[in-house]
C-alpha cells in the first residue's frame, strides 16, 4: 500500500529538468505544488492496474517502474521501463481510455501525482508543455514500434543483448560499472519475451564469452561493442 511522503517543491526539484514539467513558467510550478500529491511505493507494489481509468498522471521523483500486461498465453510481458522524471499514465488520460498496462514499482519508488484537472489546465495555458507532451508521445510510439520490430525479427540472444545495452542507457552504471538496476531473471525474461531459464542460460553464455560479469542480480557490461555485435546493432 502506498504511503504519503513529504511533497518536494517543483521549483527546486532536481528531477524536473528531466521531465515535461521543465516547460513550466513562473507561477505554474506553484499551481502544480498546490494540487499534487506525493507517494512512496515499495518494490513490487502496484501503482495502477491495467483496465482501470486514470485520475491524473504520475511523475517519477525517485526510483523506477515497470509497466506490463498479459499476452494471449497468460504470460506477463514488460512493455516499458520508466525512470526518474518519466511520466506515467498520460496516454490513457489524454485519450480518456483505460490503462493498457499495469504499473509496478521496480524498486522503492517515490511518485508525484498530478490530478487530471491540473494537468489539462497547465496544458491549455502552456504551449511549451503541450509541445513537450506531444514530443513524448512521438518518442514513446517510436520506442514501441522498435520493440515490436525487435521481438518479431530478432532471436532471443539478440534481444537479451539489446536489452542489456538498453538498461545501461536507461539507468546508467555505478562507479564499479554495475548496471543501476537489479532486475530479477524473471523480470528480464518478461522484458525479453522468453522463459527465465533461457535468460539464465544466456547470461551464463555471455559471461563465459566475457561480454558481461554477473554477481547474483548485479550485472556489469564488460564489452558493450560485443553485445552490440550480438544484438546486430549497427550505425
Amino acid at each position: 500500500m502506498s504511503q504519503r511522503v513529504t511533497i518536494p517543491a517543483c521549483e527546486a526539484c532536481p528531477v524536473r529538468i528531466h521531465s515535461v514539467f521543465d516547460a513550466l513558467h513562473g507561477g505554474e510550478t506553484e499551481v502544480l505544488d498546490e494540487s499534487k500529491g506525493c507517494y512512496f511505493y515499495r518494490r513490487g507494489e502496484v501503482i495502477f492496474h491495467e483496465g482501470s481509468y486514470p485520475a491524473g498522471v504520475y511523475c517519477i521523483h525517485q526510483g523506477a517502474v515497470k509497466l506490463y500486461r498479459s499476452d494471449s498465453m497468460g504470460n506477463l510481458v514488460i512493455v516499458r521501463l520508466a525512470k526518474q522524471g518519466d511520466l506515467l499514465g498520460y496516454r490513457a488520460l489524454l485519450s480518456n481510455e483505460r490503462y493498457t498496462a499495469t504499473a509496478e514499482a521496480l524498486e522503492d519508488t517515490v511518485l508525484c501525482f498530478v490530478p487530471r484537472a491540473t494537468f489539462f489546465e497547465l496544458l491549455r495555458q502552456n504551449s511549451d508543455l503541450m509541445a513537450a507532451v506531444t514530443e513524448l508521445l512521438a518518442r514513446d510510439l517510436r520506442t514501441a514500434e522498435s520493440r515490436l520490430a525487435s521481438l518479431a525479427q530478432k532471436t532471443v540472444p539478440q534481444r537479451l543483448a539489446e536489452i542489456l545495452l538498453y538498461l545501461r542507457e536507461l539507468f546508467g552504471e555505478d562507479e564499479h560499472g554495475v548496471l543501476k538496476t537489479s532486475m530479477t531473471r524473471r523480470e528480464l525474461a518478461e522484458l525479453v519475451g522468453t522463459a527465465p531459464e533461457t535468460v539464465i542460460r544466456l547470461l551464463s553464455d555471455f559471461q563465459r564469452k566475457r561480454l558481461i560479469a554477473v554477481d547474483h542480480r548485479h550485472i556489469r557490461i564488460l564489452q558493450p561493442s560485443g553485445l552490440a555485435h550480438v544484438a546486430e546493432l549497427y550505425d
